[in-house]
């Protein structure tokens, strides 16, 4: 296998001179980035400081109840950061909640009965952590672009439901519209690795010393899970989460004032 990486403080604070270009140049176009460039720098560094931290300690520990404990932490977090791009969807949360858990459950679930890797936190925490994150996104574009459909359909909704379809045909066409947006960004990204850019597992691996074929086999492992994973979140939150903008009755529930 590829040899260990021996990477010291200094060199991390040396790639800092790039963020530095960034903010500079932002400074120059009067962008007003250079707070929030600033921010993320600060927030990275501690946040994966930290989860370097447990993840050793978990490792350590070879224990599988910790590496579900984390994926479960995971998976809430993520859905509260999501929930902050599906304002416009009642009951948002929950919604969210259940579609990375679900994608998360199905797709770890099957990457170990069918063996693709062994059942280590070596493995799961980074997979898991990778199908979570996708997830994510997926299920918060859905939703974000389900909320703007509904609203700006809402007179045509009305209509449809006035005569005689139910809130599962009059949402049709939102619903599949959300699905591809949730879809499109992962599934055009597959479409150009190789040639556009090259993946960060695959990146990773090279840089540490390990063979271009295994390089490769493992990133189109990883891209396939992540097509799944994605694939199942988009689909349980468009589901789901139409559901809340009608009552019982099949009647389009009162919209929020916009932003």
């Amino acid at each position: 296998m590829s040899p260990e990486l021996d990477i010291t403080l200094v060199e991390v604070a040396a790639s800092l001179v790039l963020v530095a270009l960034a903010a500079a140049l932002s400074l120059l176009r009067r962008a007003e980035l250079e707070r929030d460039l600033g921010i993320a720098v600060l927030r990275s560094f501690v946040q994966l400081t930290a989860i370097g931290y447990v993840i050793q300690a978990i490792f350590d520990s070879d224990s599988l109840w910790l590496v579900a404990l984390l994926l479960a932490v995971m998976v809430g977090f993520g859905a509260f950061t999501a929930r902050g791009r599906a304002r416009e969807v009642p009951a948002a949360l929950p919604v969210l909640f259940l579609a990375l858990a679900g994608a998360a459950v199905v797709t770890l679930g099957l990457v170990l009965a069918l063996q693709v890797f062994e059942p280590t936190p070596r493995y799961l925490v980074p997979v898991g952590g990778m199908v979570i994150g996708n997830a994510m996104t997926a299920a918060a574009v859905s939703l974000n672009r389900l909320g703007d459909e509904v609203r700006g359909s809402a007179p045509e909704i009305e209509a449809t439901l006035a005569l005689g379809a139910t809130s599962r045909q009059a949402a049709a066409g939102l619903v599949r519209r959300s699905l591809r947006s949730g879809l499109i960004p992962l599934v055009d990204s597959t479409k150009t690795t190789g040639v556009v850019f090259f993946p960060g597992t695959m990146v990773g691996m090279l840089v540490a010393g390990a063979d271009p074929l295994d390089a490769v086999r493992l990133q189109l492992i990883l891209l396939w899970t992540l097509l799944g994973s994605v694939a199942l979140s988009a689909v349980v939150a468009t589901t789901l989460g139409y559901r809340g903008f009608f009552t019982r009755s099949h009647q389009l529930r009162e919209l929020p004032a916009a932003r």
